[in-house]
C-alpha cells in the first residue's frame, strides 16, 4: 500500500535552483516568486546543536567562511555572508536556520523537503536533531519529507520522530538499497534522475515506497519521468517549469 502524499509534483531545489544563492532566505523567496510551493533543503549542525542550512561540509564555496561549518558555533556561522559569492545583489545574505525557513513555509502554507546533510562523523546525531526540530516546528501541519543519502542519519530520525514521513537518497543502486529502505521504513525513494526507469518505478511502488527525483533541469528529463509516473521532480529549473 503506497504511502499518503500530500506533496506537490514540483520541488525547487535548494530553493531557487542556481537563480540565488542556495539554502537562504532569499532563494526560498525566489522560489515562490516563480509559483512553487515545496523545496529542497540541505540541514546540519553547529558545533552547539543549532540546525542551519548548507549544502557542503566546508565553508568555502557558498560562504565568506572557511572550515569545516559543524565545527564552529552558531555565534560565528550567523555573521558569516552565504549570498556574496552568487552575485553582488545577495552580498551579505545570512546562513539560515531550520527554524526560520520553516517560519516562512509555515506563513506561507508552503511544503518542506529537508535533506539531512550531516558532517562526517556526526550520522545519527545529526538525523535526531534534525527530525526532533522538524517534529516541533511543523506540529500541526505538513510534516517535512526528510531524507538523506545516509542511512544512520535515517535511523536518528526514526527513532526520534518515527511519524515524519522519510526518503532514502540514492546516486547509484548500490548493494542492500532496498533492504535499507524497508528497515527503516521509508515512505519514498529519492533517485538521481537517470536511476529511474520502468522496472525501478515498479519495484519502488510494489514496495509502497513514492518516487522522487533529482536534479532534474532539461525538459527532455523531466518529461520522461512524468511518463513514468514519477511522483515528485526536485529542479533548479524554477524559471523553466511550472509548478503543478
Amino acid at each position: 500500500m503506497t504511502a499518503s502524499w500530500p506533496y506537490p509534483r514540483w520541488v525547487a531545489h535548494r530553493g531557487a535552483g542556481k537563480l540565488a544563492p542556495e539554502n537562504t532566505l532569499a532563494a526560498f523567496r525566489l522560489g515562490a516568486r516563480h509559483g512553487y510551493r515545496m523545496f529542497e533543503c540541505d540541514a546540519k549542525l553547529s558545533a552547539d546543536g543549532v540546525v542551519f542550512l548548507m549544502h557542503d561540509a566546508t565553508l568555502d564555496r557558498t560562504t565568506n567562511g572557511t572550515g569545516i561549518g559543524g565545527d564552529r558555533p552558531w555565534s560565528e556561522l550567523s555573521q558569516l555572508d552565504a549570498g556574496g559569492w552568487h552575485s553582488r545583489a545577495y552580498a551579505g545574505e545570512p546562513l539560515p536556520t531550520l527554524g526560520s525557513l520553516a517560519r516562512f513555509c509555515i506563513a506561507n502554507d508552503h511544503f518542506l523537503n529537508i535533506e539531512i546533510k550531516p558532517t562526517p562523523g556526526l550520522e545519527q546525531r545529526t538525523g535526531e536533531v534534525v527530525a526532533e526540530q522538524a517534529a516541533r516546528l511543523f506540529a500541526g501541519r505538513t510534516p517535512p519529507l526528510l531524507t538523506s543519502f545516509r542511512p544512520e542519519s535515517l535511523l536518528g530520525a526514526m527513532r526520534t520522530a518515527p511519524q515524519l514521513p522519510r526518503g532514502l537518497l540514492l546516486d547509484t543502486l548500490w548493494d542492500g538499497w532496498f533492504d535499507y529502505a524497508t528497515k527503516l521504513q521509508c515512505a519514498a525513494l529519492v533517485c538521481n534522475h537517470a536511476l529511474w526507469d520502468a522496472a525501478l518505478v515498479r519495484k519502488a511502488r510494489d514496495a509502497g515506497l513514492r518516487c522522487v527525483s533529482y536534479t532534474a533541469n532539461d525538459d527532455w528529463a523531466a518529461q520522461r519521468l512524468l511518463a513514468l509516473g514519477t511522483d515528485a521532480v526536485i529542479t533548479d529549473r524554477v524559471d523553466l517549469f511550472p509548478p503543478t
